[in-house]
């Protein structure tokens, strides 16, 4: 970056200056992404003036713009820039000078005595590192979604929410009620390797019920989020050559998480009715299913089927960790018993999630397993992390014991039924040479296009259009596979936008 021009002194007049051309570029750029709509704007403006100084962008000694000047520039009041100022003071970001102003200090002057010595900065050797590592997970194939998908006016991605559909005043309620000094005293501290137990009584209540499961106190762990739940599972089971089966096509994550630990990821054959349980499958001893809408075709498993997966386990002693991920969203239909609930022999590892119904910010999932799992899950889980954070899980109890989480599940599932029920119409018309699947209670579809389609080539196109969709090779353990599929969810994407996101992405598959 080149040297700042300094700010104009202001007139004898007392007439406000406006900072030179030069400098409005500069801080406007640094200042691009603030969102003036958005709530605490002093925060916002800390976080960037922070992130410019530790990469250099604003080195040690920059003056900054007056308070004056920058609440002008930013359209701002005026002390929302002098309490991010004095914050920044106070944690050594800046330095205020009498009669001067304030200037970068602190962590740049590390920075720049690196610089000034002219050696690299510890770390960018990057051979000196990877011959460290033990793996190198950076490398895995995993589900890639641009983190700016809000941006976009068609997310077709699966797994988001649409942020009209957050029950923004009634989280608000339960944690301003997590807040009074009771609730304080109840999450405030350390559990060790425990849970809010309000929290587990919330699911024993009202949540499992509605899958039709029952279990203990002793037999459910929360963890942050499912994935956490699927690794901790995996650590405890899986060893060098444990040979798990993996749907195929199947969440990449869970393959991921299987392939650290062992050599023998099995793949599972898939067809219309989801996991097909034959010889490869008994040759596994644990096994990752998703029944409900099996991941990511969105099929799923009938009750013949699911019963005989179980006595298959049973008489071949495989462990089945079953996903549950959407829980039935959208009640089309009557909903299919989750494995667990078919379960008599302690065969199944149930493993939930609030996040998906919520947000999947929150990171709240949980696991219900047999009394000496979790056992072992919770000490293993201690090594890692202690406990997921006891205010999200007091706000999280406080939210369904008030009865706002069920009102939530139901409007939420009035507005996906809209959207199905909308594309079930719009993909025969703008998709006529595609197929695709979809049970009932899913929130995506599995679109295969003719043979020789390229997703991955067909989603860039699309993306430049405004459209974003996941490409399906990275579903597979053989890419090839599923490189003509790709899937399309909705569960982000605003009722108003699927018509003409639709029209939009037949014109992409069309070659229009």
């Amino acid at each position: 970056m080149g040297k700042l021009v300094p700010l104009r002194r202001r007139e004898a007049t007392g007439q406000v200056n406006v900072l030179p051309p030069s400098d409005i570029l500069f801080w406007n750029s640094l200042f691009q992404g603030l969102d003036r709509s958005g709530a605490f704007l002093q925060l916002q403006i800390r976080q960037m003036i922070v992130t410019a100084i530790e990469d250099g962008r604003l080195p040690l000694g920059v003056r900054m713009p007056s308070s004056r000047d920058l609440a002008a520039l930013l359209k701002v009041s005026r002390n929302t820039i002098v309490i991010a100022y004095e914050q920044l003071v106070d944690q050594n970001f800046l330095v205020s000078r009498e009669r001067s102003g304030y200037f970068v200090a602190g962590l740049p002057k590390q920075i720049e005595q690196v610089r000034s010595n002219g050696l690299p900065a510890a770390g960018s050797d990057e051979s000196r590192w990877t011959e460290r590592f033990a793996l190198r997970p950076s490398q895995f194939r995993n589900i890639i979604k641009p983190l700016d998908w809000q941006s976009y006016p068609y997310p077709f991605i699966f797994g988001q929410f649409d942020p009209s559909l957050f029950p923004t005043n009634d989280w608000r309620e339960s944690a301003r009620a997590a807040l009074s000094v009771p609730e304080i005293n109840n999450w405030a501290r350390d559990m060790i390797d425990g849970d809010d137990p309000a929290l587990i009584e919330q699911l024993q209540c009202q949540v499992l019920p509605r899958r039709g499961i029952r279990a203990r106190s002793d037999e459910i762990m929360m963890t942050i989020g499912a994935q956490h739940a699927l690794y901790l599972i995996a650590k405890l089971f899986v060893v060098a050559d444990t040979p798990v089966g993996m749907e195929d096509p199947g969440y990449p994550d869970a393959r991921n998480i299987f392939g650290m630990l062992t050599s023998n990821v099995v793949p599972l054959r898939i067809d219309e009715q989801g996991l097909v349980p034959d010889e490869v499958f008994e040759r596994c001893r644990l096994a990752y299913v998703t029944a409900s809408h099996q991941c990511p075709t969105a099929v799923s498993m009938s009750l013949e089927r699911r019963r005989e997966l179980l006595r298959i386990a049973k008489a071949r002693d495989i462990l089945l960790i079953e996903d549950d991920y959407e829980s039935e969203l959208i009640p089309e239909v009557s909903s299919l018993p989750p494995l667990m609930s078919l379960d008599v022999d302690q065969s199944v590892l149930y493993v939930g999630s609030l996040s998906k119904a919520l947000a999947p910010g929150l990171r709240l999932g949980y696991v219900v397993a047999p009394a000496p799992v979790i056992r072992e899950l919770r000490a293993l889980r201690r090594l890692m992390l202690r406990h997921p954070p006891l205010n999200n899980q007091r706000v999280a109890a406080l939210f369904i014991g008030l009865g706002h989480y069920r009102s939530h599940l139901q409007q939420v599932a009035r507005v996906l039924l809209e959207r199905a029920k909308l594309l079930d119409r719009m993909l025969p018309q703008f998709l006529p040479n595609c197929s695709w699947t979809r049970a009932a209670g899913s929130t995506n579809y599995w679109v295969s296009c003719p043979e020789g389609t390229d997703t991955t080539q067909l989603a860039e196109k699309a993306r430049a259009r405004g459209v974003v969709i996941e490409p399906g090779d990275v579903f597979s353990m053989h890419e090839a596979a599923t490189r003509h599929c790709f899937r399309l969810g909705f569960s982000s994407i605003r009722t108003d936008r699927i018509e003409p996101g639709m029209e939009c992405l037949g014109s992409v598959v069309a070659g229009r």
